[in-house]
This record gives structure tokens, C-alpha cells and sequence, in this order.
């Protein structure tokens, strides 16, 4: 018994897929075009008509994207994902209640719904409801143990009541997560002792955590506490020896990142990486070193920059090329010709 071949999908099918598959490759315009193709021969398909709200409000057509998701939602009032996209884009438009009311509207049927806590964490921030904030998005962070932004948040919103013993514990949990932001102010706390014992030493650790991340404001804080640490800025002598040490410590714990090899006080880990001719390991902790104020690395890369590693490393590698820049603009060296 033969089997019938499966019937090929309609135009209208192939057009809301081709749409679905551009849209999650984030080609937002031709997502768009598929799926208007879709709703003009099916215009009461409402998963093609939330799919071009969230198309169009990823383009910035805020307007276009409104109509498209209360068109759907007319068709269907009970669909949650038009809903949600429908609460973004007013959020977007800064209009906080009609936001709340789409909201509140999901979490009557959905009180468990991460997503529609943390919107309304934002919509309640905006509104001054600073307490209502913290709830939501303590809400959120309940749904969704891996939402960083939602700890990160709270306790954003903590600092700004002046709840500093409080916000820590959350700013933590975050920037343990990976959260660069809250790295970032995790450092301030230890390097001001705001709501933590201060640590300088644990300051330089996240401040460098969050600058690899690309945070601007902690590399900033560093070349600041590198200032001091040379005894070029205003500070006292007890300043400049906590400075000094808190980037010795920092260092010593690059150690810790390679267990095959034995600690050597204030000797280089790039340099003894550089010994077992493993470059590729090696350029990165040099870059940390010399950025830790690690006088050894800051002349290994001086000289690999020039004359490179056969056959493994390149003579004026790029990301050497940026250390030396960034150190010429502090003042650290003298500028590459």
C-alpha cells in the first residue's frame, strides 16, 4: 500500500514561516514584508499579526506595531505574547498607564508570568512608585531565578532609597551571575564602603570584571585608582600603599586562574605562561597584569608588540596595540609613534 505524499504548505503558511525565520535571525524589515504577505490572503491569522507588532516595534515603528497588536487582540483578547509586546512598546512611548493596564491585565491570567512582573517593576519605576518597583521585580526574579537584570534592579532601586545594606546582597547576586552593571557598582560599594565592609582589593576585582564586559564607568574607577597608586593625584600616603596593594592582590589572584602553574610572588603569570610557549594564554593575563600596574608584563608587551612570537603571535597585535594606547592616553608610557 502506497503512501500519499504530505501536501506542501499554502502560500499563506510558507509566507508566516519565511517571516518567523527572519525574524529570529533579526532581519526585522523582511519579516515584516513575509508577514504582511501572510495576513493579506489570512488577515484573521493573529500569531502572523502579533508576529509583525513585534516585527515593527523592533524597528522603531512604534505607531505601526500598536495597531498591529490591537488588531490582534480584538481577534483574540486572550492572547498573552501580543499582550506583552503590546505593554513594551507603549512602555516605549512613555505611556505608563495604558502600559500597566495591559499588564495587569496579563498577571490576572498569568500571576506567575516573569516577564509581565519585570515590565511592570520598569512601569512602576517610571511612575516614582519606588516601593511597588521593588515588589515587581522581586516578583520577577521569584518567576525567573536566572533573570539578572531583575536582582540587578532591585537593588538599583534599594541605593536610591538609601537602603544600601539591602541592595548589596542583590547587586551581588547579579554581578556573580555575570551582570556587568551590577559588577560595576558592587566594586563602588567595596571601594567606598557603601553597605559592605571596604575592601579595595575586591573593588579592583569587580571594576575589571566589569571593564572586560566594556562597562566605561569601570575603567574609569581603574585608571582613577591607578592614579593614586602612582602618587599623582591629591591623596594621602595611606591611600597611594591601599591603592598599590589593591592592584598587587589583584595580581597574585591571576595565579589562581592557572593551578598547573606554582605561584612566584610578585613575579608575572604572562611571563611564565610566555615560558611554556603558550602565547595564546599568555597575551591576555599580560594585558591584566600591565593594566594591575604589573611592571614586568608592561615590558613583555612592549616587546611582543614589536617583534611579535614566531609563528604564534604577530608583530603589532592589535590587542596589545590597544593596552599601549589606553596606557599612553593615562599617562602610564609614552605614546606609540
Amino acid at each position: 500500500m502506497s503512501v500519499a505524499p504530505s501536501k506542501a504548505p499554502s502560500e499563506t503558511q510558507a509566507a508566516f514561516e519565511r517571516g518567523q525565520a527572519l525574524l529570529a535571525a533579526g532581519d526585522m524589515a523582511g519579516a515584516a514584508t513575509s508577514l504582511r504577505a501572510a495576513l493579506r490572503s489570512a488577515p484573521e491569522r493573529v500569531d502572523a499579526r502579533a508576529a509583525l507588532g513585534l516585527a515593527l516595534y523592533n524597528m522603531g515603528d512604534l505607531d505601526g506595531a500598536v495597531e498591529e497588536l490591537r488588531a490582534a487582540l480584538r481577534q483574540n483578547p486572550d492572547a498573552v505574547a501580543p499582550r506583552l509586546t503590546l505593554a513594551s512598546t507603549l512602555i516605549a512611548r512613555r505611556e505608563w498607564e495604558a502600559a500597566r493596564f495591559e499588564l495587569e491585565a496579563v498577571l490576572r491570567a498569568h500571576p506567575d508570568l516573569g516577564q509581565a512582573h519585570y515590565s511592570l517593576g520598569v512601569v512602576r519605576y517610571a511612575r516614582g512608585d519606588l516601593n511597588g518597583a521593588i515588589d515587581a521585580y522581586r516578583r520577577a526574579s521569584t518567576a525567573d531565578p536566572q533573570n539578572l537584570d531583575a536582582r540587578y534592579n532591585i537593588g538599583l532601586v534599594l541605593k536610591l532609597q538609601r537602603r544600601d545594606a539591602e541592595a548589596i546582597p542583590e547587586l551581588l547576586a547579579a554581578a556573580a551571575g555575570g551582570h556587568a552593571r551590577a559588577q560595576y557598582f558592587v566594586g563602588t560599594a567595596y571601594a567606598t564602603g557603601a553597605g559592605v565592609e571596604r575592601n579595595l582589593s575586591l573593588a579592583v576585582r569587580w571594576w575589571f570584571s566589569a571593564a572586560h564586559q566594556g562597562v566605561s564607568q569601570a575603567h574609569d574607577a581603574l585608571g582613577q585608582l591607578r592614579t593614586v597608586a602612582l602618587g599623582r593625584g591629591r591623596r594621602g600616603a595611606a591611600d597611594r600603599v591601599a591603592a598599590e596593594q589593591a592592584f598587587r592582590d589583584y595580581r597574585a589572584d591571576l595565579w589562581k586562574r592557572f593551578p598547573e602553574l606554582t605561584p612566584t610572588p610578585d613575579a608575572s603569570v604572562g611571563e611564565a605562561l610566555l615560558g611554556q610557549g603558550r602565547v595564546a594564554d599568555a597575551v591576555p593575563i599580560l594585558i591584566l597584569e600591565a593594566a594591575a600596574l604589573g611592571e614586568p608584563a608592561q615590558r613583555l608587551l612592549e616587546m611582543l608588540y614589536e617583534q611579535g612570537v614566531d609563528g604564534q603571535l604577530p608583530a603589532h597585535d592589535a590587542r596589545i596595540l590597544g593596552y599601549l594606547e589606553s596606557a599612553a592616553a593615562e599617562g602610564l608610557r609614552p605614546p606609540i609613534r
